[in-house]
């Protein structure tokens, strides 16, 4: 998530992708809203640290959907942006950048902001935990799900930051003579009837070989289906990005993409409808629905990509705002949106008005506090990810 906004990509000209600046930002928005949708859901990706008495079908099923494609999109953004990094800066410059950008925010936000969500998430169970001050120490008394420790939605910056670093000598593979030819050729032969969705094989192989064994429980060293296919995703970032022969494959067959995403989605909807879908296991059932799945995910990814090169080709105030404030709301808007919907889903409302006050109130509230502590402080945008000011606004 470290997409850097206003960067010239030159491919004999200079051009600038503010496509990618607005996905990231809409993700970000559209990840509060998946999260406040959460607590109201009830299904196989897990229970959230707020849970409503009552839960959403329709909520449910928005979670499902957006679950299939927006993390994906994070990873093949934050792929691309190291490629516009990489062009600017040496590779000890770009990993001393992710020791910054990535790993001081992930440590600052593990001991600080996840701590309040494991707190509230306790006080729906427990009412003797005793005050915060009480509960911190026992934050580190095991690893979850055994103990307290986690690093909740944290986890996005961990990976990112280890895949930068895993991949480097790929992409810097790729920034050579060499590399530029091979992804040249693959570009002219993306643009090829039916080849743009020929990169779905590898994340269709990955999710039927490894989802059956490991679900999804982000905690990196367990955890080879999501560590693999956010790989993917980020080094498919990485090389769509690379050579506008890409980028016109996408917009000549955005069509199709989507066209196949819908069908495809529509199978998998099906099939969690009518409940044939048998156990997690390496079934031949099982395994061929977890390959649909990588699929679908694909075909989404680059549908929206086509999309977003058609509609958001475009800058303004809005842009030039969230795009400074995308990265440091989406590491503060989870403990904020917990600690609303700990005290919103006991209130006597409906489902609907909950939802809508838990979500509303967290993007005020996020962005009144970046506005007002972390983008006006040195110290705090540094602990936050962010470059510091020279003089404070």
């Amino acid at each position: 998530m470290n997409l850097k906004s206003n960067l010239d990509i030159t491919n004999n000209h200079q051009e600038r992708y503010y496509d990618l600046d607005w996905l990231r930002v809409l993700a970000v928005l559209l990840l509060i809203y998946f999260h406040a949708a959460a607590v109201f859901y009830r299904g196989e990706l897990g229970d959230f640290y707020i849970k409503n008495d009552l839960p959403s079908p329709v909520l449910g099923w928005f979670i499902f959907f957006v679950h299939q494609w927006h993390m994906p999109l994070f990873f093949l953004i934050s792929g691309a942006a190291s490629w516009f990094s990489l062009q600017l800066r040496t590779p000890m410059e770009y990993v001393n950048e992710r020791f910054r950008r990535l790993l001081i925010p992930f440590i600052f936000g593990t001991l600080v902001l996840v701590p309040p969500q494991v707190y509230y998430k306790l006080l729906t169970h427990h009412t003797d935990i005793g005050s915060y001050l009480q509960f911190y120490p026992q934050f580190f008394n095991g690893i979850r799900p055994q103990g307290n420790f986690e690093w909740a939605h944290l986890w996005f910056v961990i990976y990112l930051f280890v895949i930068s670093l895993v991949s480097l000598p790929l992409l810097l593979f790729f920034k050579q003579e060499m590399g530029r030819r091979w992804y040249s050729t693959i570009a002219t032969f993306m643009k090829q009837p039916g080849v743009i969705l020929l990169p779905a094989l590898p994340l269709a192989i990955i999710e039927g070989a490894f989802r059956p064994k490991w679900f999804g429980f982000q905690n990196l060293y367990d955890d080879w289906a999501n560590l693999l296919l956010y790989l993917c995703y980020f080094v498919y970032g990485f090389i769509l990005y690379s050579d506008t022969k890409f980028r016109q494959a996408i917009a000549q067959y955005q069509k199709l993409v989507l066209f196949m995403a819908i069908v495809t989605m529509s199978i998998i909807f099906g099939i969690q409808v009518t409940e044939v879908l048998p156990v997690r296991g390496y079934s031949g059932e099982y395994i061929l629905y977890q390959m649909l799945r990588g699929f679908n995910s694909w075909c989404w990814v680059t549908a929206i990509l086509g999309l977003s090169q058609q509609y958001l080709l475009f800058t303004n105030s809005i842009l030039q705002y969230t795009t400074l404030a995308a990265y440091p709301v989406f590491l503060l808007h989870q403990t904020v949106l917990v600690a609303i919907s700990f005290y919103v889903v006991q209130w006597d409302l409906g489902i609907t008005t909950k939802f809508l006050i838990i979500s509303t109130a967290t993007v005020m509230v996020t962005n009144a506090l970046y506005e007002m502590f972390i983008k006006r402080l040195n110290i705090v945008r540094f602990l936050f990810g962010l470059k510091p000011n020279d003089i404070n606004k």
